[in-house]
Order: structure tokens, then sequence, then C-alpha cells
């Protein structure tokens, strides 16, 4: 007899796998409807139970029977049953959580049955090179893929999901989900397949399945951008003499590197009324007043392809809004709204800003990034321009990022994220600049230089230069800092590598370049490609300029080559 996995498990878990199994035995539309009235807690929980048991033995005689031809007309009560420990494990793994928001997700990896790829290796791994040719055999199989933690050979997700992913997405949508008048009780963040369980040949098509954002939704995201931008810059301080000079977007929206579900993006009001780095705070509360009134007016005005929403305003020096999709209500981008000091004027191509800026932005900053906003545009343009294989490898390690985010960290925070796509650009350059080089390898080196983090010690020279003497001697400064340094390429002030728990990101580097997803078909690890982790100072501590231009790290020590 097949022993339950949930023996293992809290008991919370057990109920919520009873909910879900019960709603599988019913195989029918319109369960769970709920009363007219919303019952908060244990007791709605309770309630959930009730009606799933009712509504089970009322339905008692339908349980799956196989075709002519043999194959179940459902999958079995088994594979949800491990789809619930699943969901528990990737979602929550917590004793206590609320039961909608883990049956909800189970509704959703359902929907999803054509990706997924559920197995774990608490019994057999992939070390014994057997076992290693059986798995990798199984997981080239069709999804969906459910594997018997006991036995690799039994796939117990086979059968059809068809009929149980349309009662899925039915039962999604009633009232026992909802968390407000129209607030969506919101699922567990569960993928239908892991990163560190995708061979090491599956990356490329992990990233487009999971990670690239809906084309579609990305054009409505942008079209609604530009028609915000055009409605701020025509009508925000119409009788002042307060000039909006330009609107650029910012973040990986603009950059080209935005990941699929809920991404950050920045919308950045370059002003006339600031004239200096400095007076960016002044006036801070009566500009984002006014901005957020046409933000208003524009929302009122104009019909967009997705739902533009404004939160309700709680810090008069902050403003925000979010775009989201009206049919793919997983896909959302919230935007900041930051006014700023125009620092470099109208960008053409090639451009380079005078060494003046920078003079002027270290004279200024009292910390680490303070101004980093008045080089959006640097920033932006120098990711924009790589190949777009690039780009998916810096969703892969931003993917992989948030993933870590999520563990438990103590005491400080992870390194900011766009220290480590900072650091998968200068792995691509270091590695070969090849653009269609093999992912795996790439992320392989990102993980390899994590873990060197006491090493690191990255920049650039496309932006300034040696040219003035104060730029040069605070680069000196920067430089002979303690590693990891992470300087960005538009804004010298701003180290990512400073101040952060990079000994944390080092081991969960670790435990990936012994994944799956690290691994060659034969066990061998991947090597990664040849990069230099850092530099090593001369006595004298002196620098010269070396390749800007074709955006390699630029400076060396003297007497180095």
């Amino acid at each position: 007899m097949q022993m339950s996995s949930l023996e293992l498990c809290p008991q919370s878990v057990s109920n919520f796998h009873r909910a879900a199994l019960l709603w599988r035995q019913t195989r029918a539309p319109g369960l769970l409807d709920p009363p007219q009235q919303r019952l908060p807690g244990r007791r709605a929980r309770g309630l959930l139970l009730r009606a799933a048991e009712e509504l089970c033995e009322h339905s008692a005689g339908q349980a799956e029977e196989p075709d002519p031809a043999g194959e179940a007309l459902v999958p079995s009560v088994y594979a949800l049953e491990l789809l619930t420990i699943f969901a528990w494990e990737q979602g929550c793994g917590k004793d206590s959580f609320k039961t909608a928001e883990g049956l909800k997700t189970v509704l959703e990896l359902i929907q999803q049955h054509q990706q997924l790829c559920v197995y774990w290796t608490v019994n057999y791994s992939f070390e014994d090179p057997a076992i290693r040719t059986h798995l990798l055999g199984q997981l080239q199989k069709k999804r969906p893929l459910v594997l018997d933690p006991a036995d690799p050979t039994w796939n117990v997700g086979q059968g059809s999901w068809e009929l149980l992913a349309q009662e899925a997405a039915a039962l999604g949508t009633q009232v026992c989900f909802r968390s407000g008048k129209e607030t969506s009780v919101q699922p567990w963040d569960v993928m239908p397949a892991l990163l560190y369980q995708t061979p090491a040949g599956d990356l490329d098509k992990f990233i487009g399945e999971f990670l690239q954002p809906n084309r579609q939704f990305l054009a409505q995201v942008n079209k609604a951008v530009d028609a915000i931008c055009s409605f701020l810059r025509e009508n925000c301080f119409r009788n002042s003499a307060i000039k909006v000079l330009k609107v650029v977007k910012g973040g990986s929206l603009a950059k080209g590197t935005a990941l699929r579900g809920r991404s950050d993006a920045d919308l950045v009001v370059f002003l006339n009324c600031f004239s200096q780095f400095t007076e960016q705070g002044t006036k801070r509360t009566e500009v984002i007043s006014e901005i957020r009134a046409q933000l208003e007016a524009c929302q009122q005005e104009m019909q967009f392809e997705v739902k533009f929403e404004i939160p309700k305003w709680e810090n008069s020096r902050v403003l925000s809004f979010s775009l989201t999709s009206q049919t793919m209500l997983d896909q959302s981008v919230d935007f900041d709204v930051l006014p700023a000091f125009d620092a470099l004027g109208q960008l053409v191509p090639g451009y380079r800003p005078p060494s003046q800026v920078y003079v002027d932005l270290i004279h200024s900053y009292n910390h680490a990034g303070e101004f980093s906003t008045c080089f959006t545009e640097l920033q932006r343009n120098f990711i924009i321009s790589r190949p777009t294989k690039l780009k998916s490898l810096i969703r892969l390690v931003k993917y992989w990022y948030r993933q870590c985010n999520k563990m438990p960290k103590g005491r400080g925070s992870l390194p900011p994220q766009h220290g480590l796509e900072l650091l998968t650009v200068y792995a691509w350059e270091q590695g070969g600049r090849d653009p269609q080089f093999n992912m795996a390898q790439g992320f392989r080196t990102v993980l390899e230089l994590v873990s060197q983090y006491h090493q690191l010690c990255v920049y650039w020279t496309v932006n300034y230069n040696d040219k003035d003497k104060t730029v040069r001697d605070f680069l000196n400064r920067q430089l002979r800092q303690p590693r990891p340094i992470i300087l960005d390429p538009a804004d010298p002030t701003g180290n990512l590598g400073h101040n952060a728990r990079w000994d944390l990101l080092a081991e969960e580097a670790a435990a990936y370049m012994s994944a799956l997803c690290c691994m060659s078909r034969d066990g061998t690890p991947i090597r990664p490609w040849p990069v230099k982790v850092g530099e090593q100072w001369s006595s004298r501590g002196r620098l010269r300029w070396g390749q800007h231009a074709q955006g390699r790290p630029g400076l060396r020590p003297e007497g180095q080559a």
C-alpha cells in the first residue's frame, strides 16, 4: 500500500490537502458556492471544508473510472496529493497558513498542467549514473510529470487534466476566493517547475516558458506608459514657472529585462525647478502633489488596454501607480514616480557626460547612489543595447535572486538586484561576448562570481573618465575600498557591493552550482567561463585608463597590462 506523504506534514497542511482532494473528487462546477456573508479566519476555513465534504458526499458516485482505452479520465487522487505537498513546500512551508491561499495555489497549478514538472530526490538522486540516466529520460517526457517520491519509474500525473483544469478555473472565480469586494485571494508564488530541478540543456526553454513576460501585455504597458508620459509633459504645471523637461522610463521594463508576473519600474520626471543635485529634495511635496493630480486626471480622461490604478496616498513625498493586465491578472508593473534634476540634458547616440557633471555629483552626494535617478537614461542604455540572450540570462539571474530573497536572512539584507544584473553583464563581457552563448555556462559563471564575492572588483569607464583630477582621485578612493566592489557604470558614487549579506547569497550559489541546472548529462559540473575576479593593487595605488570604448573594465593598477 502506498503511504501518504501527508503523514509527514503539519495538521493544517492535511486540512488544506483534504479540501483540495474533496474538490477533486466531486469534479463538479460551482463547488464551494458560499453563503452571502463572508466569514473570516478559522470559521471561514471550516466552512470551506464542510462545503467540500457536503458536495463530496453528494457526488460520491462520480469517482474516476478508466476509459475503454485504459487511461484514467482524470489524474489520480495521489497526483493531487503530491501536487498539494509541492504547493505547500514551495509556496509556504509554515504550519499555519490561510487555506484559501493554499487551495488557490493548487488550482492555479492544475491550470498549468501542461508545464508541470514535480519530483523529489529524498529517496533517489542523480548521483548514481543509472538512476541519473533514467531521471533525465523521465524529465524529457511530455508534461505533466509528477514522479512518485518513492518510485522514479512511476509518473503519477498521467491522465487527462483538461476537465480538471476547466473546473479549477471556474472554482477560482468563486466568492470564497475573494478577500474584499474586488480583491481576489492571491495564490502563493509557486511555478509548475523549479529552476534547480531543470536540466542544464533546458534553461532556455525554462526562461521562455516561465520568465519571459507576455508580449501582448508588454506592448499594452508600453503603449499606456507612452500615453501617460505625454499627458504629464503636456499638462503638469500649466500655470507655473515649473516645466517638465522630459519623462523617462527606467527599471527592468525600460531595459528589456522584466520578469513575468509582477515587476517594478520607474517613471522619472525631470523638472526645470531643480538646477543642481541638492535641490531635488526641495519642493518635493508640491511637485509630487501636482504630478499626482495630473495622473488622476489622466486616469479619468484616457482609456487604456490595461488596468490603471493609483493607490491611496499615504506619503506626500512618494507617488506610485500600477498597470495590470485585464485578462492576465498575474501580469502587472508597479511604477514609482520620481522627480529629478536634469543633469544630463538631451542625450544623443554616443553621448558621454562632461566631466563637470561627475565633479558636481561628487561634491553633492552624502551617501552612495543618492542621485542615481538623474542617470536613469545611462543606466537604461547600458543594458538595452545588449544581445537578447544576455537579457535572458539577466532574467534567469534575477529570478534566482528572488528565490534566494525568500529565504530567512536574519540580520542584514541581500545585495541589490541591480548589482547582480551588472555582475551578469561583466561575466558575459569577460567570458567572450558570444551573443549565442550556452545559457547554463553563463549562469554557472555568475554563480561562481557570487561565490567569490570577497574578491570582486567590477567597474566600467564608458561614462566617466580621468580627464578631471577630482573624478580620478574619487575613483582611486572608491577602488581602494574593501571588496566586493561593483560600481554603477552611470553613477560612480553607487557601489552596489557594500553593506550586504553576500555570504548568504554565496551559500545559495554554492547549492545551485551542484544542482541539475548546472550539471552536464554525464553528471559533471558545467564549466564556467574563465573570468578574472579582481585586480591586485600596486604599492603606489595609482591607475591608468584602458580600453573604455569597448565597455570592458578600463581602470588598471599602474604597471599592469
